[in-house]
């Protein structure tokens, strides 16, 4: 059995041969189409490259399209779907008065700590209306560094300390070594050493009392789990781009998440916040190493999260995810410009584990997941290497040998294999009574997921192409400032979009010279979503920033979650409504991205 005792080892095995051999099929038979449509009139670099690129990028969107096929089969297509991929779920269900206590941390660097305190506020109101607030103990982790905003979150502690529970405390690092990682370990050792379970929470998390109960009496039924993950979903927004992005997240996460927690079982993920951890073994186990050589791809390690989770699987303890929409809920970025900045933090942390491949005694899963974590950021280039080849053949004048039946049967199915996880997302929704009802009703949930489904393939190019940048600088040693983010709504500006996305616009109106001068507008339909996306990169994303646009959708409910449809108390209580009640948005004027 599993060291929980949930699953045995020897079915789950099974589980994750059957889920590879999946995998290995079908990429098999899309590798054998794409070999045959370059291949057709004999192998140059060009067809050699773009065929070795498509293997280096396909595998990871195939993972997706499982993932959400088998989780879309168990929430839909069998009785027990659930107990099989979450059997530790049901042990959180009653109302058991809880034994053990709990430390909730909110880390805080440099962001406005405004919102962040009023979060910690309601959550200790949420956990005493339980009734089991006692046992819980609310902490301030900060590692602000800019002196206004340490006067003010020690302002904001005092004036709210009495709200946040008589042992609630404030502690700011002087000195931030290991960053995020380094702050937890720290608390851990002082103030959270004598709790049994700790909450990380980011600046911009918020979980209500029972989600919490809910976690912490799984946590207690089974001492064997280590790290309990609970779905993140993204909080109501009023920035256009975030509303289209967390609808997207929203309706996909569910099944998705329930496929992989059908495999990966007690190997699951760890996100860094929203989930229960066991102190004692956290504290024993998953010291994060030091790496050699200097930043950014040595010294201390950014992207905590999956490796704290394989060490704690090494060390003997599961770890689980609750594949539930639950209230437990974080922001997502306001802008493109926002979202590709984050994207190249993990991308960054994400690279260091080249060097963690090796660790010893990880179980098989984990060590996959490590080697994930790195292609997921690799698979962009490669992408971006097989287009450049692709305009490569084309300038050399190799473009009539190519099977064109194959080829354009051949750009449809990739195109379909991509939407997949979307389509079976809105898929889940519309098999789940009363699902479409809580997104607006199905004229709403149509031309949302519509919309959702346009930008997702506008942005993917856009992100892909910067990413590629970023790697090829890191390999030089460039590296991004790990800096706080921005949360509110913000009407971004033409010149900071330029700044940022003139590369993407260079290389997408290049682009379609090349093939407009060699096959003329109508070469241009197939390539037309990559093309789009990149030569119009920075209309785009002021577009999607524009606070004017994102009062409209929210008025008329476009990309609508659940939760403003049913508003939820802690929500409510935390403002999320308010300003799109009054038809003001955070902030009006321009603002650096």
């Amino acid at each position: 059995m599993t060291p929980a005792a949930l699953q045995g080892r020897r079915a789950l095995a099974a589980r994750r041969w059957g889920f590879l051999a999946l995998n290995l099929l079908t990429v098999a038979a899309l590798g054998w189409g794409v070999a045959n449509v370059f291949g057709a009139g004999g192998w140059s670099i060009s067809d050699v490259v773009m065929t070795a690129c498509f293997l280096l990028g396909a595998p990871w969107t195939v993972l997706g399209v499982w993932n959400a096929l088998i989780g879309v089969f168990l929430l839909h297509g069998r009785r027990d779907g659930m107990a099989l991929a979450a059997p530790h779920l049901a042990a959180g269900d009653g109302d058991a008065p809880l034994a053990l206590r709990t430390a909730i941390a909110m880390t805080l660097c440099n962001e406005d700590p405004t919102r962040s305190f009023s979060k910690l506020v309601e959550m200790r109101r949420s956990l005493d209306e339980t009734g089991q607030g006692g046992r819980f103990d609310i902490f301030v982790l900060s590692d602000t560094t800019d002196p206004e905003i340490a006067s003010l979150e020690e302002r904001l502690f005092e004036r709210n300390r009495s709200l946040l529970g008589p042992n609630a405390a404030y502690r700011r690092r002087t000195r931030n070594t290991g960053f995020k990682a380094g702050n937890v370990r720290d608390f851990l050792q002082t103030l959270g050493r004598k709790h049994d379970f700790y909450l990380p929470l980011d600046s911009d998390s918020l979980m209500a009392g029972p989600t919490i109960l809910r976690m912490q009496r799984i946590m207690e039924a089974f001492p064997r789990i280590g790290i309990l993950q609970s779905l993140v979903v993204g909080a109501p927004a009023t920035s256009f781009f975030a509303r289209v992005f967390q609808f997207g997240m929203r309706h996909g996460m569910r099944s998705y998440t329930m496929g992989a927690a059908w495999w990966q079982g007690d190997c699951g993920p760890y996100w860094g916040h929203n989930a229960l951890i066991r102190v004692a073994p956290f504290r024993r186990h998953c010291r994060l190493p030091v790496l050699p050589g200097k930043p950014p791809l040595g010294g201390h390690i950014l992207s905590h999260d999956q490796l704290e989770a394989v060490l704690m699987r090494r060390a003997g303890y599961e770890v689980r995810v609750l594949p539930v929409e639950t209230e437990s809920w974080e922001e997502n970025p306001p802008t493109l410009m926002d979202f590709t900045k984050r994207d190249l933090r993990w991308c960054q942390g994400n690279m260091q584990y080249w060097r963690l491949l090796g660790l010893r005694g990880l179980e098989p899963v984990s060590r996959f997941q490590i080697f994930a974590a790195i292609m997921m950021y690799v698979a962009a280039p490669a992408w971006m290497i097989m287009t450049i080849a692709a305009a490569a053949r084309i300038v050399e004048g190799e473009v009539a040998d190519i099977d064109v039946v194959l080829g354009i049967t051949m750009f449809f199915i990739m195109f379909a294999v991509s939407l997949v996880p979307k389509l079976l997302g809105m898929l889940d929704t519309v098999l789940t009574p009363g699902a479409v009802a809580r997104y607006g009703g199905p004229i709403r949930f149509l031309a949302s997921g519509l919309v959702e489904t346009l930008m997702s393939v506008l942005m993917a190019p856009v992100v892909a192409f910067r990413v590629s940048i970023f790697l090829v600088g890191l390999a030089f040693g460039k590296s991004i400032i790990w800096g706080a983010q921005n949360r509110d709504a913000y009407r971004l500006g033409w010149a900071d979009a330029a700044r940022g996305l003139w590369p993407q616009t260079l290389f997408g109106l290049g682009l379609s010279a090349v093939i407009v001068g060699a096959l003329g507008w109508g070469g241009t339909v197939w390539a037309a979503p990559m093309l789009a996306g990149l030569s119009f990169a920075i209309p785009f994303a002021v577009a999607t920033a524009s606070p004017a646009l994102g009062r409209l959708a929210t008025r008329v409910g476009l990309c609508a979650i659940p939760d403003e449809i049913a508003r939820p108390a802690p929500l409510v209580r935390t403002g999320y409504f308010d300003a799109a009640e009054q038809g003001v948005h955070a902030a009006e004027l321009p603002r650096a991205a």
